[in-house]
């Protein structure tokens, strides 16, 4: 199943992610569900003004298996 969404975190507010202080995600979908993963996922797409931008999370039997940013 694949979801769309949006984030917009500087990088001050995705710190605690980025430590590990906070280990889980919840983003609400384009089609308005709320959806939770690993937050470890998105530390490749952390840049000097935060994380930002349109992603695609792809799991399968609930599972993760994939982050794309686009």
């Amino acid at each position: 199943m694949k979801y769309y969404f949006s984030i917009n975190l500087s990088t001050e507010e995705f710190m605690p992610y980025y430590q590990g202080k906070i280990h889980n995600v919840v983003v609400t979908t384009h089609q308005g569900l709320k959806v939770q993963f690993p937050a470890m996922h998105l530390r490749k797409f952390l840049l000097n003004g935060g994380v930002k931008g349109n992603f695609c999370l792809e799991t399968k039997n609930n599972k993760f298996l994939s982050l794309t940013k686009g």
